[in-house]
């Protein structure tokens, strides 16, 4: 077999793979990238939790890399953004945006969704294929995050290329270019806020403050790349996932189907299952630890892959099974500790209204084509579908 067919393998199921690393170690070291560095990868649940709120793990790129030679010419607004830090900066900028992502804030947001699902479902043709990513867990998470950023209807589709260009698999220089576009896009879009004030969420981070405290321009600009960057990319996958999870299990379709009342609390096996995020953002060790029974030098990156411990037995009985009685509420799809995922709520607000439309509107859906002709996006941080085609 060779590497483009092992790599079309691996991206399709990943976890007989993550399933043997993790039976043989739950935390070893890997040679990762051409530079064949050391890196430690992280396939046990409990590992995994320790891994990420462990203070001695840093996610602070700009001293890790300090003094190494890098090809990569990102900007320094996706470079560094707040999940490139560590407290107390850390701290201070989640404090100024975690109120965008109340459960309040996102049950305002709900009738918007609730619509732009229903305008997006009108558009499917009732007698032909339809692309569930393309024409709706695509355009639907962008439209949403945009509408709560306040970006004009008329540039969210460049906005949309944009990040897609940001996870561009194996294509470095594409991109670093789509880097500088997105921030110098946001960094024009809060000017103008400036001079023309709303009431998005972007209107309300210009006047953040916290006691004396506020953001600095550079501060806004990162934290505006990075909820539009990981308000849409993560939901989409989420969504794709959760779907296709669904139509290839007919008796769990079949439940949600008759009772869209349980999908609320089916969400949290749904990310279990398939994970939106293969593994976490980047972490290094600030001094020795020891992971689970493995000891881990100081300075080395350690990969927590969040999929593989989603689908450790020890933690997750039959983890190969989509069981939605299962109490999934401990995955680790959304992260954990000081870093867990700050629009979980929105993300969920968002697939329980897209499954509950497509489930009430097309009881009757099923896949187009057989699930190995599926092809899954090649990256290494995220795992989602490039399409999703469906019978009506």
């Amino acid at each position: 077999m060779n590497d483009a067919s092992k790599d079309s393998r691996s991206a399709r199921d990943p976890y007989p793979a993550y399933a043997a690393m993790r039976s043989e170690c739950p935390v070893q070291a890997v040679a990762s990238g051409s530079s064949g560095r050391l890196s430690y990868l992280v396939t046990g649940y409990a590992e995994a939790r320790q891994a990420l709120s462990d203070a001695r793990l840093s996610k602070d790129t700009a001293v890790f890399f300090a003094g190494k030679d890098s090809k990569r010419q990102l900007h320094p607004a996706v470079a560094h953004t707040m999940l490139a830090s560590d407290p107390p900066q850390h701290t201070r900028l989640r404090k100024l945006v975690t109120g965008a992502f109340t459960s309040g804030a996102v049950a305002g947001l709900r009738p918007f969704i609730t619509r732009l699902t229903d305008e997006l479902l009108d558009r499917w043709p009732a007698d032909g294929p339809v692309d569930l990513v393309a024409d709706l867990a695509v355009p639907l998470p962008v439209m949403v995050i945009c509408e709560l950023l306040g970006v004009p209807e008329t540039d969210r589709s460049k906005v949309q290329h944009w990040s897609a260009e940001l996870f561009a698999a194996g294509e470095p220089g594409r991109t670093d270019v789509a880097s500088y576009a997105v921030a110098e896009y946001m960094t024009a879009l809060i000017a103008s806020k400036r001079l023309h004030p709303g009431d998005s969420l972007l209107d309300r981070l210009l006047t953040a403050r916290d006691g004396e405290d506020h953001l600095t321009e550079e501060e806004l600009v990162s934290l505006a790349v990075l909820l539009l960057i990981a308000g849409h990319e993560t939901t989409t996958h989420f969504l794709g996932n959760a779907a296709l999870a669904l139509l290839r299990h007919p008796a769990e379709l079949e439940r949600l189907r008759s009772n869209p009342a349980a999908i609320p609390q089916s969400l949290d096996e749904l990310l279990r299952f398939d994970a939106p995020v293969s593994t976490s953002t980047f972490r290094f060790t600030t001094e020795a630890i020891t992971l689970g029974d493995t000891e881990i030098p100081a300075g080395v990156p350690v990969i927590v892959a969040l999929g593989a411990a989603n689908r450790d037995p020890e933690r997750f009985p039959a983890p190969d099974q989509l069981d939605l009685d299962r109490d999934a509420t401990s995955h680790l799809s959304f992260g954990h500790g000081i870093h867990r995922c700050v629009g979980a709520p929105l993300a969920k607000a968002e697939a329980h209204i897209a499954l509950r439309a497509i489930l009430t509107r097309f009881p009757d859906i099923r896949l187009a084509v057989s699930a190995d002709q599926l092809n899954w996006r090649q990256t290494r941080l995220v795992r989602g579908l490039d399409s999703l085609p469906v019978l009506l």
